[in-house]
């Protein structure tokens, strides 16, 4: 039975990431530039409408990100030093990928299109750190 929940639990994490990286770049790489075909005032209703349709898929995709990350993070103890500092580093841009994803999908928000950029690369950062992690357990 353990082993089925650690397969759901990293499935819910990685499903979670995808969703919302995934989510981060289409807002910035797609939908932004696309956008930017159309008159400010059009424009600016279209980013509030794709913000607050995307606002329930970020709290669904973070509350299973941090769920699924404790269970993850508790369920395999005893890790090096270097796991606990490349950790840390991981968290701390996941909390600005996190908190990035809840400002953007703030209706009104001017700085929508550069706060997706940093959160796209700290999310590519974040994977990044995570497939080397996965290596040195």
């Amino acid at each position: 039975m353990g082993e089925i929940l650690t397969a759901v639990m990293r499935w819910i994490h990685i499903s979670s990431v995808v969703t919302l990286i995934g989510g981060i770049f289409y807002g910035r790489f797609v939908m932004t530039p696309a956008a930017q075909a159309l008159s400010a005032d059009a424009r600016a209703t279209l980013d509030d409408a794709a913000a607050a349709r995307f606002r329930p898929v970020v709290f669904t995709a973070i509350t299973g990100l941090v769920l699924s990350g404790i269970y993850n993070f508790l369920s395999k103890p005893g890790h090096s030093a270097l796991y606990h500092a490349l950790f840390g580093v991981k968290i701390l841009l996941a909390l600005h990928v996190i908190s990035v994803a809840i400002l953007v999908t703030a209706p009104k928000n001017p700085r929508r299109s550069r706060q997706l950029f940093g959160a796209a690369i700290s999310g590519l950062t974040i994977v990044l750190i995570s497939a080397y992690l996965k290596g040195i357990n």
